[in-house]
C-alpha cells in the first residue's frame, strides 16, 4: 500500500468518522456558482438556475473493480471520479459536483485515505467540479467507493441513448482497446511478482496503455468540440464495458440496428503490438475490453462533411432498421459477424 514501510501510520479510530471527513475534505474549495453549500452540513445545496440536473452514481469494490496489488491509491481516487464524469459527458452535460462515500476496513490507515483523496482532489481540479459531500463507514471486506456525480445543462443540449435513426453515422472518439491491454500487462506482471517477489516488473514501453487503464480521462472536451463544429449528436453513450456492448445499448434504446466496420475501429499502435504479443485479436480488445471511457455517438448523415476530417473522431459505421440487426462487417470482405455483449459485467465476471 505504501512504498515507505517505516512510515508511522495513523489509525482511523484516532480521528473518528466526523474528524476523518473534516480532515479529508477541508481543502476542497467550491468553484461552481451552482454549488451553494458543500461539505459540513446535513446536506449539500445545489442551485441549477433554469437548467436541468443530471445525476449518476457508480460503486467500485476492491477485488471486483480494482486490485490494490498494482493500483496506486491516488490513481484509484482519480479514476473513481473520472468514470462518473464520463457518464455526465455521455449526456452532453457539464459536470459540476461530486459526492464521495467510502467503506474501509481497519487495515487502511488515515494516510491511505489521504492518498485516495489526493487523487480525488486532482480530478476535481482537472475537471473543475466541486466535492460537496459524502459519507464514510467501516467495512469487513476491504475498500468500497461510491461516487455520485452531478451535471447541469440546458435541456436542449442533453443527449440520450434513444435518438438514433436509420442512416445516422456511428462515431467514436479517440482510440479503443488500450485500457484492456494495460490491464493485461498489470495482471501479467502482478502474477510474476506473486510467484517471485524478487522479480522486477517489466513495464517499460507500455506507458500509454498503462495510463489508459490506471489514469483514464473523461471526454468532457467533446461537448465543446461538437458545439464548435455545429453538431448535436442524435444519441450518445460512453465506452465503459466495450464497444460491442455500448452499440447494443444504443440499438436497444433507439430501436435501430447497426453496421460496424472492422477496418474502421481506431486502435493505437501500442495496443495492436501488445495484443499481438499476447496472441489476442486487437479488434476484440476494443469490442469487449472496456474502460476506454471514450464517447460513442450517432450524428445525422447531413453532418458528415463537418466531422469527416477531424483527427479525434472516427466514423465507424451507421444505423440501419432494427430488424436488420447488429453486425460487424469483417475486414476485407462483406462477411457479417453478429455483435454480442461480451464486455465487463460485475455479476458475470466473478
Amino acid at each position: 500500500m505504501f512504498e515507505d514501510k517505516s512510515q508511522e501510520l495513523t489509525p482511523i479510530s484516532k480521528l473518528g468518522e466526523f474528524g476523518l471527513i473534516k480532515h479529508l475534505t477541508e481543502y476542497f474549495p467550491l468553484s461552481n456558482e451552482s454549488s451553494e453549500l458543500g461539505v459540513g452540513d446535513d446536506a449539500a445545496v445545489i442551485n441549477p438556475g433554469n437548467k436541468k440536473v443530471v445525476l449518476t452514481t457508480d460503486v467500485l469494490a476492491e477485488g471486483v473493480h480494482f486490485n490494490l496489488g498494482y493500483v496506486p491509491l491516488k490513481h484509484l481516487g482519480y479514476k473513481a471520479v473520472v468514470v462518473n464524469l464520463s457518464d455526465i459527458a455521455a449526456m452532453n452535460a457539464t459536470p459540476t459536483q461530486i459526492l464521495v462515500s467510502l467503506a474501509v476496513s481497519n487495515r487502511f490507515p488515515v494516510e491511505a485515505l489521504e492518498e485516495i483523496y489526493s487523487g480525488i482532489q486532482a480530478a476535481c481540479g482537472r475537471y473543475k467540479v466541486d466535492l460537496i459531500g459524502g459519507d464514510t463507514t467501516s467495512s469487513n471486506s476491504g475498500l468500497v467507493m461510491s461516487i455520485t456525480a452531478v451535471g447541469i445543462e440546458n435541456e436542449e443540449n442533453i443527449v440520450k441513448r434513444s435518438g438514433a435513426k436509420p442512416n445516422d453515422l456511428l462515431v467514436v472518439t479517440g482510440d479503443l482497446g488500450g485500457a484492456y491491454m494495460g490491464l493485461q500487462i498489470l495482471e501479467r506482471e502482478h502474477a510474476v511478482y506473486l510467484a517471485d517477489p524478487n522479480m522486477q516488473p517489466e513495464m517499460e514501453g507500455y506507458d500509454y496503455i498503462l495510463e489508459r487503464q490506471l489514469k483514464p480521462e473523461a471526454r468532457t472536451d467533446v461537448k465543446t468540440i461538437l458545439e464548435e463544429l455545429d453538431i448535436k449528436p442524435t444519441s450518445m453513450i460512453d465506452i465503459s464495458d466495450g464497444l460491442a456492448s455500448e452499440i447494443l445499448h444504443l440499438s436497444d434504446q433507439s430501436k435501430v440496428g447497426f453496421r460496424l466496420y472492422e477496418e474502421k475501429v481506431p486502435l493505437d499502435n501500442l495496443t495492436i503490438s501488445t495484443a499481438d504479443e499476447m496472441n489476442l485479436n486487437p479488434v476484440m480488445t476494443a469490442l469487449s475490453g472496456g474502460e476506454d471511457y471514450e464517447l460513442l455517438f450517432t450524428i445525422s448523415p447531413n453532418d458528415f462533411d463537418k466531422i469527416k476530417n477531424h483527427p479525434d473522431f472516427t466514423i465507424i459505421g451507421h444505423a440501419v432498421e432494427k430488424e436488420d440487426g447488429n453486425f460487424m462487417v469483417a475486414r476485407g470482405s462483406n462477411q457479417l459477424v453478429a455483435l454480442t455483449a461480451q464486455g465487463w459485467d460485475a455479476f458475470l465476471n466473478q
